[in-house]
């Protein structure tokens, strides 16, 4: 099948004192030009001092394009943590979320979701849930409640859908509705789906995020098969983008591609693998991590229109240990990552920490291992990263968030998950 490719070309700027200036244009006059939000790049001088967080050798000998592009620093000191138990007992849970009384609601990747009381009490399933393919990498993915849930109670969803011939990301949102001890979801009602479906059972992403404006940003993969993974580059195909939409799931109008019959309108940045963390930062913009082959994870600011680059160009490896794209880390019209990690880290998820248990980490970004067993946190300067300070929990970490008493909540994965929760060593 033929399929149309259209690729943002863009213009490199001087790369002098590691700045990167991109200029997105269209090769086709019918389709729009992509915009691109907010500054460039702009990596600090690395002094070349101190020690990294990463102590293991890489699976590359690939050279970062810019300074402190991976293996920054550790910080000067080291935070110390405590680390407690506050839930057991949830089987292979996914994603976290905080409901306004401080009760947390919790899914579980065979189709079930959970409310957690405050004293750690592992909730009935809730009625209400769509069926699932929880196969390999999918199942019942995120959760995210309204920006008004106090006055709607509406929850969203993400989980990969049976389908006709395979499967797909597919978000849907409905009422919780809790009475008498029980609760419920009422009303599901699908609001987007990826297509093309595919049959397999890796690459489904997937996080919801809110933005500040109150659109939902949707982060999928590109379903991992090499038959699959070149529709990352492809503006006709939903895999491998980040997807913008509105709460009924229509293309908001000042997305870059919209009023064009050549691209999906609910795109937002594309050439992405398997995007399975998604946060905002103090700013409201959006940050994502993503996963990279054997090696090659990354930490993404994605931009309207922009091309992240994938399968074109990657810092990592097949897994076989072949190259990729021939061993390019750079493609024309195709952003850098801000940050890559090689080894992987395996990041499930990113919060934006903005409170005060851990003054040190105060905007900074904690990020879960999968591979890493623990906790990543990052400093950035501007948008580059100068420190990177690693919290070994011994488990890989499903999801991350911050609670409103400022304490970080870690989901451990596995048949017997836990929700760890972490905060400041009394007298550090």
């Amino acid at each position: 099948m033929k399929r149309t490719l259209f690729l943002l070309l863009a213009t490199a700027a001087t790369l002098g004192l590691g700045q990167q200036a991109c200029l997105a244009q269209t090769n086709n006059a019918g389709t729009p030009a992509a915009r691109v939000g907010g500054e460039a790049f702009q990596a600090p001088n690395a002094s070349g001092s101190g020690s990294t967080a990463e102590s293991q050798a890489p699976n590359t000998d690939y050279k970062p394009l810019l300074p402190n592009q991976t293996r920054a620093p550790q910080p000067a000191q080291k935070t110390e943590v405590e680390v407690a138990s506050v839930a057991k007992g949830l089987a292979s849970p996914w994603a976290l979320e905080f409901l306004p009384d401080g009760r947390m609601i919790v899914t579980e990747k065979a189709g079930k979701i959970r409310i957690v009381s405050k004293d750690g009490a592992v909730g009935d399933p809730i009625a209400g849930v769509p069926k699932v393919d929880s196969r390999g990498q999918g199942g019942l993915l995120d959760i995210a409640l309204s920006p008004s849930f106090a006055a709607d109670r509406l929850v969203y969803i993400s989980y990969s859908e049976p389908r006709e011939k395979g499967n797909g990301t597919t978000v849907a949102k409905a009422k919780l509705i809790e009475t008498g001890g029980t609760a419920k979801l009422d009303d599901l009602k699908v609001i987007f789906r990826q297509t093309p479906t595919y049959d397999g059972d890796k690459h489904f992403g997937s996080r919801l995020v809110f933005s500040t404006d109150g659109k939902l940003f949707v982060t999928v993969g590109e379903r991992s098969d090499k038959q699959t993974r070149g529709q990352a580059q492809d503006l006709t195909s939903g895999l491998g983008k980040v997807f913008r939409i509105d709460t009924d799931g229509n293309a908001p109008k000042d997305n870059p591609f919209a009023g064009s019959d050549k691209a999906k309108p609910e795109i937002w940045s594309y050439g992405h693998r398997n995007v399975q963390g998604a946060t905002l930062d103090g700013q409201g913009r959006l940050w994502i991590v993503e996963h990279g082959p054997r090696g090659g994870d990354e930490l993404n600011r994605p931009r309207p229109g922009i091309n992240y680059g994938w399968p074109l160009a990657s810092y990592g490896l097949e897994y076989s240990g072949e190259k990729i794209a021939d061993g390019a880390t750079v493609a024309a019209g195709t952003s850098q990552p801000v940050y890559y990690w090689d080894p992987v880290i395996g990041p499930s998820a990113i919060a934006y920490y903005d409170k005060d248990v851990f003054p040190a980490w105060k905007g900074q970004f904690v990020i879960g291992g999968l591979v890493s067993k623990g906790l990543v946190v990052l400093k950035l300067a501007g948008d580059t990263v100068v420190t990177e300070e690693r919290v070994p929990l011994d488990h890989r970490i499903r999801d991350v968030k911050v609670g409103s008493d400022g304490a970080i909540y870690a989901v451990t994965e596995g048949e017997n998950g836990e929700i760890l929760k972490l905060t400041s060593k009394k007298g550090s």
